[in-house]
């Protein structure tokens, strides 16, 4: 029998799933040369969310990061995850820029390219496939596996099979969000062994507390290859431990043949490196096998818990995690999985903090909901398909062959910031982010977000609380603090909830104590002085937000429905529209602008 082959994820899926992608390349270099000594079959370093993370936060240049890691670990394989057609952005590309992509990504050292569709329609996976056979790299297709009454082994059957005639090399089960057992996975690889010629490989998370036992099952009947995280960055929402996986296999005929001792110093590295990373760390990552409910994938649950704690709303967690599986069925069950687990996941956080279903509706469900993503699975919900893009014809086709080549397009919008294909490259994924980007590196100004010291066991400073009444004027509230953002020279956002209302509040620094603050800097055009929403004609947001977009000036005519601005909040967009009809008497956004749901962003009379 052929030994186990094992993939480590602690550079890419391990720190995406545990602390919100946050690793920054020079907490990953120092030990590279133990990483590249172990023998893996390959290191996952880049993809998935760690591209946006780079931009977005970190502040580096993902295409850097690749090449230097490709310098630092010249005897491993370097593999990174695909989302087909939607490469690493939110959205499909047209083919020519699938094709660059995969060609930049293989010279800058990428040598296995996983590649997935969410919704698992094969048309999304082609143009990838071919682009990575024709660069002389390895292509393995994955299943993104889900249960759900549409979804069962015939289907993934039929999967596979495509994907070994579009030349895959090997096969992945792609299971995100931990949902198989050890009697399910025996099931599928010995279905998958017996219809394809290509090696299995099983990637579980273990967020139920399944996914080893899984794997032993998976290995036990045909599967070559797993995903492990070294022990640092294991279990819950992650995978399970190398060192353990490695322990289990050892003297048997699947033995890996690493080092364990060599495996547990590297262990002991990353230990010390995720205590930097403290502020990211959720509650949300433990064993909860509430995931074979709700089918939250690893990766999204703690960027979740971020993002409902920026909103000022982590106490509503289980009303988001109980809504998700609703708004799922009425997409038609897709797997959870990026981006239909941002889709999903965002679109039941505006239900949730609405307090009326759809009530809102972000632009990327539209998409879905008129086929730009693909074929659902199932059957959507008519009355929400029709309340989200009325009578829209909807796309029947592979989405991509209604995009015309983009390239040179996106070449000319990136212009002279964009020194090489790859920067070009890195605005197709992310316009506005990528933008930002590339101006702050071409100003000299980039800087990461700042990380939180660890509590001094020496201080003698107590902790201010969380949760507290405040009396004025006869009047007692109750004030609870759900988070904080981050500071910089002017103000610092703290996240509240007043009386269960989400509220946030900008405490401004006084300039004798900008010494003592981080240097970042000042918040891109931060208005306190918007007048609060009183009345109808007042256009609100559902939640806090960035606006993204402005579509109207003061003095146009507007009727009830009509688009006034596009915000962003969880990475998804949506669409402002007018409650009423009648005359923009005031804009109180621009582009770029942080609002809270208390605010007038427009007014209409």
């Amino acid at each position: 029998m052929p030994k186990v082959h094992i993939t480590e994820t602690v550079l890419r899926d391990g720190h995406q799933s545990l602390i919100a992608t946050r690793m920054r390349t020079e907490d990953m270099l120092p030990i590279c040369p133990k990483l590249d000594k172990v023998g893996f079959w390959s290191l996952e370093v880049w993809g998935g969310a760690t591209f946006d993370a780079c931009l977005r936060f970190l502040k580096e240049d993902p295409w850097e990061r690749l090449r230097v890691l490709r310098k630092a670990l010249p005897n491993t394989r370097l593999q990174m995850l695909l989302r087909g057609q939607n490469l690493l952005g939110y959205r499909h590309y047209s083919d020519d820029v699938v094709r660059a992509f995969v060609a930049r990504a293989a010279d800058n050292g990428i040598d296995v390219f996983r590649i997935f569709d969410a919704l698992n329609d094969t048309r999304n996976l082609r143009t990838a496939i071919e682009a990575v056979k024709q660069n002389g790299k390895h292509a393995q297709g994955a299943i993104s596996y889900t249960t759900s009454p549409v979804h069962g082994i015939p289907q993934f059957i039929a999967m596979a099979r495509e994907m070994e005639a579009m030349g895959c090399d090997s096969i992945a089960i792609k299971d995100m969000a931990g949902l198989l057992t050890p009697t399910a996975t025996t099931e599928l690889v010995e279905a998958l062994v017996a219809a394809v010629k290509l090696p299995i490989a099983v990637h579980s998370h273990a967020t139920a507390g399944l996914a080893s036992m899984c794997q032993l099952k998976g290995i036990e009947h045909g599967a070559v290859h797993i995903d492990t995280a070294i022990s640092a960055f294991a279990g819950g929402t992650s995978h399970p431990p190398t060192e353990s996986m490695v322990a289990a296999l050892r003297g048997t005929d699947y033995d890996t043949g690493l080092d364990l001792a060599l495996l547990q110093e590297i262990g002991f590295y990353f230990h010390e490196v995720r205590k930097k990373y403290h502020q990211y760390e959720s509650e949300y990552t433990g064993i909860d096998t509430r995931v074979q409910i709700n089918q939250v994938p690893g990766g999204m649950i703690s960027n979740l818990s971020n993002q409902l704690r920026e909103q000022g709303a982590l106490g509503r967690m289980n009303e988001v995690l109980s809504e998700i599986p609703r708004v799922r069925e009425d997409l038609g069950y897709p797997p959870l999985v990026t981006p239909t687990s941002q889709i999903v996941g965002t679109q039941a956080v505006l239900n949730v903090l609405t307090g009326a279903r759809y009530k809102n509706i972000t632009n990327e469900v539209k998409f879905y909901l008129q086929g730009r993503y693909g074929k659902a699975p199932g059957t959507v919900n008519s009355m929400v398909r029709q309340q989200a893009i009325g009578n829209e014809e909807i796309i029947e086709c592979r989405p991509a062959d209604l995009l015309r080549p983009e390239l040179d397009n996106l070449r000319d919008q990136a212009g002279a910031l964009a020194h090489c294909e790859e920067d070009i490259l890195t605005f197709a994924m992310f316009p506005e982010v990528g933008r930002e980007f590339l101006e702050q590196r071409e100003k000299g100004e980039l800087k990461p977000e700042p990380l939180e010291p660890l509590p001094s066991e020496n201080s003698h400073i107590s902790a201010a609380p969380t949760e507290f009444n405040v009396t004025m004027h006869g009047e007692t509230y109750h004030i609870k603090v759900t988070g904080t953002g981050h500071k910089n020279r002017q103000q610092r956002p703290f996240y509240i909830t007043v009386d269960g209302q989400p509220e946030e509040v900008n405490v401004e620094i006084l300039e004798e104590l900008f010494s003592e603050v981080n240097d970042a800097a000042p918040v891109k055009n931060g208005n306190s002085k918007r007048p609060r929403a009183t009345r109808q004609g007042h256009v609100t947001t559902s939640m806090p937000a960035a606006i993204v977009e402005v579509m109207v000036k003061e003095g146009d005519e507007v009727k009830a429905g009509t688009p006034l601005l596009v915000t962003e909040a969880m990475k998804m967009e949506s669409e402002i529209q007018a409650p009423v009809s009648g005359k923009v008497v005031a804009v109180h956004v621009v582009k770029g602008d942080r609002v809270t749901p208390d605010e007038a962003l427009v007014e209409i009379e």
